[in-house]
């Protein structure tokens, strides 16, 4: 920091922003050069399994929902609106009980999440979805 001594006589104080924007460039190339080394990451090759599925400690809950859009929760068919409180009144009391949704790939994506939404909205925490494996082509 310098003084000057202006035309009246006063003090007139002046900062030297030079070596603060100096210091400044190098942090930002600093910080150019090591950005991209932080998002990368390691390449790793994960074991494959033919391993069957873990037994549970209990019976999931099956909802099925058909291309036609019916609604099967276990064996026994319900409607769209009465799904959530059919849900709640067989197994409202044990919410940890794990629920799998089986969908058929042509019902409308909306329909889907509409049934995920009462299902998680019930109370139940334990979703998950039920898929046909990918057949390998030779």
């Amino acid at each position: 920091m310098g003084f000057n001594i202006g035309k009246r006589g006063g003090l007139v104080s002046e900062i030297n922003v030079t070596p603060l924007v100096d210091v400044m460039l190098v942090l930002l190339i600093i910080f150019m050069v090591t950005a991209p080394m932080m998002t990368q990451g390691l390449e790793v090759d994960l074991p494959e399994t033919t391993a069957k599925s873990l037994r549970q400690k209990e019976e999931p809950v099956i909802v099925t929902l058909d291309k036609d859009g019916k609604i099967m929760l276990g064996k026994i068919e319900v409607s769209q609106a009465m799904f959530r409180q059919q849900l709640e009144k067989q197994h409202g009391k044990d919410t940890e009980q794990p629920i799998f949704l089986k969908a058929d790939k042509h019902v409308a994506y909306g329909l889907v999440v509409s049934l995920m939404a009462d299902i998680k909205a019930a109370g139940f925490d334990k979703l998950g979805m039920i898929t046909e494996p990918r057949e390998e082509s030779p």
